[in-house]
């Protein structure tokens, strides 16, 4: 898919509306993790995250033309969720909306510029039970492909992944584990020698719905 589609097809798709739940449900681990028996949902955190889309052009190609990326971090030793792959994001900060934590955060994990990255809008926001959060997902694009520098310690690797290699219905394959004792089986995009799984595969699987596509069930 060229980045020139991809732009207007998630334009057009955000302007009529979001898949919601049942988009994100399509990635979603089997049991879903619930918030505790007795949890407080004013306590939840909230965090914001950057879905930036953009050109895998070196400048040879016309931008509009070449295939659309999108960028992901590899975690690096934190004490939340280390090696597992998100989005650009972190929690929001007293007086900031989503989309200004979005960009903070994406600048101070990968270096991103905020100069030429344009917020097309917002996906629904996911509850996370095992850390606590309520992430929102800001779908932003630029127009030429972005220089990146992974922050010391919070982010071991940043990764381009083409938006077609996660369309490819090869992507989707599901692994069975156990965690705390209970029997889960967790659908994942595997490309680029990584497993995309939980909560950023959650939201993938909304945005690339805005994108056309039908879920693994489909496959």
């Amino acid at each position: 898919m060229t980045f020139a589609a991809a732009i207007a097809r998630l334009e057009a798709a955000l302007q009529i509306g979001l898949p919601g739940a049942a988009g994100q449900d399509r990635m979603a681990p089997v049991p879903r993790r619930a918030w505790p028996k007795g949890f407080n949902i004013a306590r939840v955190r909230h965090a914001a995250g950057l879905l930036l889309v953009f050109p895998a052009t070196d400048g040879a190609t016309d931008p509009l033309d070449a295939p659309a990326s999108i960028v992901l971090t590899v975690r690096g030793e934190t004490p939340r969720h280390p090696g597992q792959i998100s989005l650009p994001g972190g929690v929001v900060e007293p007086g900031e909306t989503f989309e200004q934590a979005a960009l903070r955060e994406a600048h101070e994990e990968v270096a991103l510029d905020r100069h030429g990255v344009r917020v097309l809008g917002a996906l629904t926001p996911l509850d996370i039970p095992v850390s606590g959060f309520r992430l929102y997902p800001i779908v932003a694009a630029r127009a030429a492909r972005p220089r990146l520098t992974p922050a010391d310690g919070e982010v071991a690797h940043i990764l381009e992944i083409g938006i077609a290699e996660l369309l490819d219905p090869r992507a989707v394959r599901r692994v069975d584990r156990e965690r705390d004792g209970v029997r889960l089986t967790i659908p994942g995009f595997h490309v680029a020698a990584h497993e995309i799984w939980g909560a950023t595969a959650m939201v993938l699987a909304e945005f690339l719905t805005l994108l056309g596509w039908r879920g693994p069930e489909s496959d």
